[in-house]
């Protein structure tokens, strides 16, 4: 048997720190923008609130499930605390779609009975929650590649920021022509266009908690050349999946053909995996004879 590991955790502790950094600044916006949308009456304005409101509670998440997912592995929790993380990112999901579709609700209503919005002060407050969510954007960039759980949380600022820009074009239309249904417009668009982002989200956070095979990984043909690596009779227990957003682990059983050495067929194994499919994390377990009831794959 054999295996392969590595971890790093110092860019969990750097991302941390830009989370706090930009949850803080999420927070302090949130309530003036709140007050805002309530005093100019605009629901443009409101959604983005609520968009900024999801923003704070899915930084705030994110940054929990980090300080949590840095855990050790203990008696109870082998595989330690990763996991964690991702279920952060399908909680961020599903709070952005019931944010997404009550907005999508109340725009209709006030299409079909338009009411009247301040658009200077909107217009106002728009502009300081892009400035505010580019910062926090920039912040969390560096990290959205590496954990999706920090991916989650840029995507919902990233919503959030587009939503701004949407409120800012609102108003102005608003200030210029009168026309009172841009707001809700404005409102249903942002809506319709976090609803799909939102379910890819969702979607590969559950393929990981599933432990479904990494997004670009061919079972079948990690299958066949194991199989096909001189010394091994059959493969079984193929397993690839990931913990995170992280490099995929792998785990196997082969079965030796008669005379192969088993540290040679393992070494072999392990370095097609690494050459071919980028599988570093391998636990290999070499046996004479399959395993009761296993379905196998023969060279």
């Amino acid at each position: 048997m054999g295996a392969e590991h590595g971890h790093d955790h110092t860019g969990g502790q750097t991302n941390g720190k830009m989370l706090a950094i930009a949850l803080g600044l999420t927070s302090t916006f949130l309530i003036a923008e709140i007050v805002a949308g309530i005093r100019f009456n605009s629901l443009a304005l409101l959604s983005d609130a609520a968009h900024m409101f999801t923003d704070a509670a899915a930084l705030a998440v994110a940054l929990v499930a980090i300080k949590i997912g840095a855990r050790s592995a203990d008696d109870r929790r082998t595989f330690g605390y990763r996991r964690f993380e991702i279920i952060a990112a399908a909680f961020n999901a599903v709070l952005l779609f019931g944010v997404a579709i009550y907005v999508l609700i109340e725009g209709v209503k006030r299409i079909v009975d338009p009411e009247p919005v301040q658009s200077t002060g909107m217009l106002v407050v728009a502009v300081l929650g892009l400035v505010i969510n580019l910062i926090a954007m920039r912040l969390l960039k560096a990290g959205k590649d590496k954990s999706l759980n920090v991916k989650g949380a840029y995507l919902e600022v990233w919503a959030d920021m587009l939503g701004s820009l949407g409120v800012i074009v609102g108003a102005l239309v608003i200030k210029l022509t009168g026309w009172r249904f841009v707001d809700p417009i404005v409102a249903i668009a942002i809506g319709l266009w976090v609803l799909p982002r939102t379910w890819l989200l969702l979607k590969n956070a559950t393929q990981i908690l599933l432990e479904g095979a990494p997004s670009g990984v061919d079972l079948t043909k990690i299958r066949a050349t194991m199989a096909a690596t001189p010394g091994v009779a059959s493969v079984h227990d193929l397993h690839v999946w990931v913990s995170g957003a992280d490099q995929p682990s792998c785990t196997a059983h082969l079965v030796l053909a008669p005379g192969a050495d088993f540290e040679v067929v393992r070494l072999a194994v392990a370095g097609r995996l690494q050459d071919d499919f980028d599988l570093h994390h391998l636990t290999l377990q070499t046996e004479r004879a399959a395993c009761a009831g296993q379905e196998e794959v023969h060279s």
